[in-house]
């Protein structure tokens, strides 16, 4: 059931953000955007992680678990660093994505021409 669960979420997911796209004149990055906000959101109200303890891996591979992802490392920084901590533990639980997103497409901006 497990597995289930998790194909379904992310399935879910990839469908909200089809129906948005196709009915709607919003761009994959305003989707984006809006699904990362929604993840900080049900984060903030401690339901993402019921999503997690249910879904597994299926929640936490969609652009909803960055949103999760950045204000749950927020919000446990802030508890150990107070007010600063909402600064600077942001981007703990983030940075190893964002430095690999940034590497990754170094590397690949090497090896391969953009079309015109």
């Amino acid at each position: 059931m497990y597995f289930i669960n998790s194909f379904l979420f992310c399935g879910i997911v990839c469908l909200i953000a089809e129906l948005i796209l196709d009915n709607t004149k919003l761009t994959p990055g305003h989707i984006t955007s809006i699904f990362v906000c929604i993840g900080a959101f049900l984060d903030v109200f401690g339901i993402y992680d019921f999503f997690i303890a249910k879904c597994g891996g299926g929640a936490l591979l969609p652009i909803t678990s960055f949103g999760h992802s950045l204000i749950h490392g927020a919000l446990q920084a802030a508890e150990v660093n107070g007010f600063i901590g909402l600064l600077i533990g942001m981007f703990d639980l983030t940075a190893t994505g964002i430095t690999a997103a940034i590497i990754f497409t170094f590397v690949f901006t090497l090896i391969f021409k953009a079309k015109d």
